[in-house]
Formats: structure tokens, C-alpha cells, sequence
């Protein structure tokens, strides 16, 4: 996963600026630690951080047409850019790298290509010839991107806010699925599937189709010149997501450079619930498979860092970012620069535990809707950026644009959890894979209940953040939340001291503007909460909030010290 910091229209293009621009781009160095590049055009400068995994060689960035007058710097991965090199015979390639094909492909069909790319993306795209310039970002926000604005007039693009922070008057999160036009003077959406309308779809459920269609999107994922491995947590998704790269392994070009092994990895603390799933599913499927653990005094120490990294003060993501940090530092200490995890799986599936309380089809498929609209806020942010703070890339096979289409097309009837036909949480997920002649996994690991990483880590991880913001936050600074922190106030001690260093690291409004708030239980959006009536009053994003469905909620796996839900909000 690579940096980008694009600025265009600055009113000073001396070296001054070039070497103010240099060092933003340091910023974003952790991003991408193989190379540096940068090029300027008169008053516009395209930077480049790079993380080499597909033709580490000669893929170094920004990217040019033949006469190098179309520049494009490029954070991500173009899945299918064999198959559009193919209808770009006509154009010569000066690289490898699959991100080449942009510059080429605009050159074809103009800003109309972005539909085209088949892949997790940010790019922006200089064309000299009139000196105009086009950014996007991929269809769901899998990579990140921000929009900002000079006091000079300029506009900046780049891959974190912290790039921005000093020079932009204003900046926002770039939409998902979104292109900005300097031509045609703003954003507009280049993503517009029929599921986004929320209208409720009436597809036939067929369990073959959907599980081919994730087999794709795996292998797909699995284009690499560097060494991988995958994120196995021991639930359904990331078991899945290891199970089909293992099965698959062997018939990829990876396999010729690097083994036929998989390499599993899994971090939680001494006794969790997930390092026991994990390696059951590992000794299962025979990868070669890394536990590694954390305390909870290392994750409380790294939070400050995790901050500054994620760019939140979102608790949820907060909460599950620091493992996956500190797992994403051990990995790269092993050599491995690009893993596959399952994020997007709940969202597209109804498998929060909170869709229990779903009270028909139509609600539910309309909160899957809303959650995946707001993935780039929430699981995207925390995947890219946590793996990202360590130079290694993150792919997400559930997001993958056919696979979405497919699954969001089913009748969300057979989402439903209806315990008196014996499907629970993400059943239409489940029974796809279950296959009793050539088994994927366990029946009892495919029928796992849901576990939020954040949880399965350690349940006594969650409870320690609190006690520990409860230290550090007294109840006088709770009760005046609301004057300090009008905006998004925090409900919560653990609340507001992550606010409290987020404010610290990122002081501007645009900054604070950019994180989501609103009521949430187990990871509900504000609208779900309406379903139950007892969740107003225990709003928590655990997964252990959802009340009467859990079947270890307020209990503590790990430790003996027993969270009561009368005196702690779980």
C-alpha cells in the first residue's frame, strides 16, 4: 500500500514549494518505504511513497503515457490490468506495474475509464496537454484519500489527512466511488450499482454461485511478487479467506516465486478466543501459521501511535486497530509485505450480532446498504492504515466489486437470521461453503458465532481500555464533554480520552469533521439502534452489547474478573 500527495494550482512553484512538498510527502513514508517520487509540472506536483508488490523492479511511481504527457500516481492494486493491456496493444508500457494502465487507459476513453479498473484504488492523473487533472478512489474506499483546499487557491489530494493538516484551510474524506474533475469542476460518482439505491433485490439465493464468486475474488487477490500470508482470526470470514487461498495457492504465479505453503497469521492475548480458533484452523488446512501475542499494557502503550496512524477517535475502530497494529509490526519483521483479511463480510451479510433483531428484510438489507456505504470510515480505515503504519498492503476479497453485486443482489429474505429454520448470522455465507465431499473447513468453525476482532483478541482487552481511560479521565471532564467537544461529543471515559489525543495529533476542524459519530450497539448504525428498545440504554460497540444474543455476553474468556452489566457499559 503506497503514499500519494498530489498538489495542483499552487501560486509559488519555486524550489521552495518543491521542497515543502518533498517533505509532506515524508509523511506518508511508512506507506510506502521501497522509493520515493515526485514530479512537477509548472504548478503542480505529483508525489509518490512506494510499497513495491507487483514488479518491484521497474514499477517505481509517478507513471507516464509514451510522451510522459499524462502523469499518474497510484495507491493500490488493478486486478485485471493483464486483461486491459490486452486492449491497449496499440500504447508502448514502460513497466510492469499493474497501475500503469491508468495513464493509458485515459488516454483511450478519457475520464470515462474508471468503471474499467477492477481493483482497490486512489490515483490522481495530470494530464499536460491542457493542463487538467482528474482523482478517484475505488468503489467501496478500501484505500484512503482526502480532498483539500489552500489558502492559494490550490487543491490537494493525498493518502492521509496528517499530509494536509499544516497547508489546507479546509480538507473531507474523498467519496468512495467518486471522481473529481477539474474540468468539469467537482466531484461526481462513477460507481453506481443497484444496490445503492437500497431498493430491496429479488435474486434467487444460489449457494454455487456465490461461493465461485468469492473463490475469484480470492485468487485474484493473490497477484503478487512479493511474499503473503493471510490474516486468520479463526471466524468464519478470515478462515474462509484462508481456506480458498489455500486451495488455490498452488495453481498461482506466487506459488512458482515463494512455496505452496500458506502463511497464517493471528495475534490475541494469552488464552483468547481467537488464538485457539485460529490455530484449528491452521493444523486444519496445514499453513504454516504465526501466533503472536500482545499484553494489554503493550496495546494501551501503542494507543497514542495507533491514533496518529488511523487518524480516528472512533472507539470501535480504535479498539480493533491496536492488535492489528501490532500484528501488522511482527509480520513485516518476518518479510511478508502483502496479507488478505475478511473485512466487509458483516456488512454485506447481515452478520452483526445486532441483525438478530432485524424486523424484516427490508430493514435489514437497508442497514447492510448503510453499512457498506460507510465501510470507509470504519473496517477500511482500520485495515488499510493499521497494516499500512508498517509498510505492508491489506486486500479485502469480500469487497470485491462482483462479489458485492452478487451477494447484494440475493433476496434478503434468506439474510434473515431465523433461528426456527437453523440459519444464524451470514447462514447464505456459511452453507456455501459447506461442502461435505471436499470440506473447507469444519462444521464447527463454519458455524462459529460472530466474534468483533476487538472482542475475540481477549475479551479483558476491552475492559482494560476502559479501565484505563477511567484513570485518565475524571467524571467532571465527562459531565462538560459537550463544552469541549461540541462536535461528536464523547459519551464515554474511553471516549473521551481517545478524543483527547486525537485532538492533540490532528487540533483542526476539518480533522474532527472527518471521524462519524451517532449512537451504536455492536456496530450498529444510529438507525438500527431503533430495533431494540433496551440498546439505547447500553449503546457499546461490542459485540457483547447485544444483549440476548451473545452467548458469552458480559462473560470474560480470558480473565476471571466478571464484567457486570449493571456498573460497566459493555
Amino acid at each position: 500500500m503506497c503514499g500519494i500527495l498530489a498538489v495542483l494550482g499552487v501560486v509559488d512553484n519555486s524550489q521552495l514549494k518543491r521542497a515543502r512538498i518533498i517533505e509532506l510527502s515524508r509523511r506518508l513514508r511508512h506507506r510506502g518505504p521501497d522509493w520515493s517520487g515526485l514530479h512537477s509540472y509548472q504548478d503542480c506536483y505529483l508525489a509518490h511513497q512506494r510499497l513495491a508488490i507487483v514488479d518491484p523492479t521497474s514499477g517505481d511511481q509517478p507513471l507516464y503515457n509514451e510522451d510522459k504527457t499524462v502523469i499518474v500516481t497510484v495507491n493500490g492494486e488493478i486486478y485485471n490490468h493483464k486483461k486491459l493491456r490486452q486492449g491497449l496493444s496499440s500504447h508502448k508500457f514502460r513497466t510492469g506495474s499493474d497501475c500503469e494502465v491508468i495513464a493509458h487507459l485515459y488516454e483511450e476513453h478519457g475520464e470515462e475509464f474508471v468503471d474499467m479498473l477492477d481493483g482497490m484504488f486512489s490515483f490522481v492523473l495530470l494530464d499536460t496537454k491542457d493542463k487538467s487533472f482528474i482523482a478517484a478512489r475505488d468503489a467501496i474506499g478500501i484505500t484512503p484519500l482526502y480532498l483539500g483546499w489552500g489558502h492559494d487557491g490550490s487543491i490537494w489530494f493525498a493518502s492521509e489527512m496528517k499530509a494536509l493538516m499544516d497547508d489546507c484551510e479546509r480538507f473531507i474524506p474523498f467519496p468512495p466511488g467518486h471522481i473529481y474533475s477539474s474540468k468539469q469542476g467537482g466531484l461526481r460518482r462513477w460507481y453506481n450499482p443497484p444496490w445503492f439505491s437500497e431498493s430491496i433485490p429479488s435474486t434467487p439465493y444460489d449457494s454455487t454461485i456465490l461461493r465461485e464468486a468469492f473463490e475469484r475474488a480470492v485468487f485474484k487477490r493473490m497477484m503478487t511478487d512479493v511474499p503473503f500470508g493471510v490474516l486468520l482470526s479463526g471466524g468464519l470470514d478470515s478462515s474462509l479467506v484462508a481456506a480458498v487461498a489455500n486451495r488455490y495457492l498452488a495453481k498461482s504465479d506466487a506459488a512458482r516465486q515463494w512455496g505452496s505453503q500458506l502463511h497464517t497469521f493471528c495475534i490475541g492475548l494469552k488464552g483468547s478466543p481467537d488464538l485457539k480458533a485460529a490455530q484449528e484452523v491452521a493444523d486444519y488446512l496445514g499453513t504454516c501459521h504465526h501466533e503472536l501475542h500482545f499484553t494489554v499494557q503493550e496495546g494501551i502503550d501503542a494507543i497514542e501511535e495507533v491514533i496518529y496512524h488511523i487518524e480516528t477517535y472512533d472507539v470501535t475502530t480504535i479498539r480493533a486497530s491496536t492488535p492489528m497494529f501490532l500484528m501488522s509490526r511482527k509480520i513485516k519483521s518476518l518479510g511478508v509485505k502483502m496479507v488478505l483479511s475478511g473485512e466487509g463480510s458483516d456488512e454485506i451479510f447481515g452478520g452483526y450480532l445486532y441483525f438478530h433483531k432485524a424486523p424484516n428484510k427490508e430493514e435489514l438489507h437497508q442497514e447492510t446498504c448503510r453499512k457498506i456505504k460507510a465501510l470507509h470510515l470504519y473496517d477500511c480505515l482500520r485495515a488499510n492504515k493499521s497494516t499500512s503504519a508498517w509498510g505492508i498492503e491489506a486486500r479485502v476479497p469480500f469487497l470485491d466489486k462482483e462479489f458485492i453485486s452478487t451477494s447484494m443482489a440475493i433476496d434478503p429474505e434468506w439474510k434473515m437470521i431465523r433461528p426456527d429454520l437453523g440459519r444464524i448470522e451470514k447462514w447464505v455465507l456459511r452453507n456455501a461453503f459447506d461442502d461435505d465431499k471436499t470440506p473447507y473447513l469444519p462444521k464447527h468453525i463454519l458455524y462459529r458465532q460472530k466474534e468483533q476482532f476487538s472482542d475475540g483478541v481477549g475479551y479483558s482487552w476491552i475492559d482494560g481500555l476502559k479501565d484505563h481511560a477511567s484513570a485518565q479521565v475524571t467524571d467532571a471532564m465527562l459531565k462538560h464533554a459537550n463544552f469541549v467537544y461540541p462536535e461528536n461529543t464523547p459519551t464515554t471515559k474511553e471516549g473521551y480520552h481517545y478524543r483527547t489525543i486525537f485532538e492533540k495529533l490532528f487540533p483542526k476542524n476539518s480533522a474532527r469533521l472527518s471521524v462519524p459519530g451517532g449512537p451504536s450497539v455492536a456496530c450498529s448504525t444510529a438507525k438500527a439502534v431503533e430495533w431494540d428498545a433496551a440498546w439505547s440504554k447500553n449503546l457499546d460497540p461490542s459485540g457483547r452489547a447485544a444483549l440476548g444474543v451473545h452467548a458469552d455476553a458480559y462473560k470474560d474468556a480470558v480473565d476471571t474478573k466478571i464484567a457486570e452489566p449493571n456498573n460497566k457499559s459493555l
